[in-house]
């Protein structure tokens, strides 16, 4: 029996786009559309799933009950557990891994800390303005990528946001005006209108002598020193007398190493443009639901990532509680990853620590990672095979639907049994 099933959400990018429709046969996706190049590559890999039991320890199938025990006796053991990852899970993996954190005293942190945690904090000091991504469909009449490049990364961005019709638009691309900010050509820069090819590394003192042009601080010749100076001014022309602005940014601007304070100049240029337009910054947010990562972990400790627990409150600590610190450290003595995605990015001193504590891996069958977990619990996907809700880029939630059966249990199921397991910190 074949199914159509429309509006189905795609995790693959911080877009989730919900306006996919997929052919189901015989419990496989046999067909979906649009097209999109993220998409195509994650439910490809959907058709060909494995059979495989729920639960291993040391790497043989084992009883749910007994691998949920095992795990709740390294937990029980365990002086500073760590739990890791997050973002391929959603709202009620998240809430229920918060719950576990805070029962054993443990250390919580989202991807986020290898991703754009600079840009975090960089929010926590100079704010945001901010809108959704409809708005900017809607409103913008000029959308700027810096150090991003949304037709590799996010296939449909500029599809559904800047070249769909708007409130103000009704022909799309037309009267709009997009602009790239980058090192190097990419595949969008080639499709913009304007392309400003900066240095590597000269975000900070781009982004500083725009900030002087918009508030017509005077800039002598050499101030720019290398720097392409009628690009700039033309920019921060353009940017001032534009209607609506948005200026979306990648995590190469986050992950340099001033990356901080180049996010906090850009926040702080885009709340001095509000003086004369309407100007909104945003993040282009990795796969999978670390934006809900970033709300959960908020509304539950009050912080968005690098939690401790250890003291029966939360603490905020980025660095001393990130994960890659605790493992370089040594500290953490067990390790609960709700999903494996980030460990590659992982410095050589964290996992190689993560090679010697006990590991309990949740996530999906068919993804192996350089981590021998002494527990591994199997999951079904979130909008594949059980309902949820994640966050898109700009913290709007989506609901993500049901469209295959799987014997397989989630994560926030397996995470709510150890949470009854396991004794709890001491105290």
């Amino acid at each position: 029996m074949t199914r159509v099933i429309s509006n189905v959400a795609c995790t693959r990018c911080g877009c989730v786009c919900d306006d996919l429709t997929v052919t189901v046969a015989e419990n496989r996706i046999v067909d979906f559309t649009p097209d999109c190049s993220l998409a195509s590559e994650w439910f490809n890999w959907l058709r060909d799933q494995p059979e495989v039991p729920a639960a291993l320890i040391d790497g043989r199938p084992a009883e749910m009950d007994a691998a949920i025990q095992h795990a709740a006796e390294i937990l029980d053991k365990s002086s500073l557990p760590l739990i890791f990852g997050l973002s391929r899970s959603s709202t009620d993996g998240q809430r229920k891994a918060c719950e576990l954190a805070d029962k054993l005293g443990a250390v919580i942190d989202s991807t986020a800390s290898r991703g754009h945690g600079p840009s975090i904090l960089a929010f926590q000091a100079a704010g945001e303005s901010t809108s959704t991504l409809g708005e900017v469909r809607h409103r913008a009449d000029l959308v700027i990528y810096w150090n991003s490049d949304p037709l590799y990364s996010h296939p449909r961005h500029l599809e559904r946001f800047v070249e769909s019709p708007g409130q103000h638009f009704p022909n799309g691309r037309h009267g709009r005006h997009v602009v790239v900010v980058d090192n190097r050509p990419t595949k969008t820069s080639a499709a913009a209108d304007t392309f400003l090819q900066i240095p590597r590394g000269s975000d900070f003192e781009v982004l500083s002598l725009l900030r002087c042009l918009i508030r017509g601080i005077p800039i002598a010749p050499e101030q720019f020193d290398g720097l392409p100076a009628e690009g700039i001014r033309g920019l921060a022309e353009r940017m001032r007398l534009c209607q609506f602005g948005a200026i979306f940014f990648g995590i190469r601007l986050a992950a340099a190493g001033n990356g901080h304070a180049s996010v906090e100049a850009l926040l702080r240029l885009g709340t001095e443009l509000n003086d004369y337009t309407r100007f909104v910054v945003r993040r282009m947010r990795v796969p999978g639901d670390v934006t809900g990562a970033d709300s959960v972990l908020c509304w539950q400790t009050g912080y968005p990532f690098s939690i401790s627990l250890s003291r029966g409150y939360p603490r905020y600590g980025p660095g001393e509680y990130s994960a890659e610190n605790l493992l370089e450290r040594g500290e953490a003595d067990s390790v609960v990853l709700v999903g494996g995605e980030r460990i590659s990015r992982l410095s050589e001193a964290a996992q190689k620590h993560l090679q010697r504590v006990p590991v309990i891996l949740l996530d999906p069958a068919g993804l192996n990672w350089d981590v021998q977990p002494q527990v591994r619990f199997h999951t079904a996907i979130y909008g594949i095979h059980c309902r949820a809700t994640a966050y898109r880029m700009d913290e709007v939630p989506v609901p993500l639907r049901k469209i295959l059966d799987s014997p397989l249990p989630t994560d926030h199921e397996i995470l709510d049994r150890l949470i009854g397991c396991v004794s709890g910190a001491p105290g």
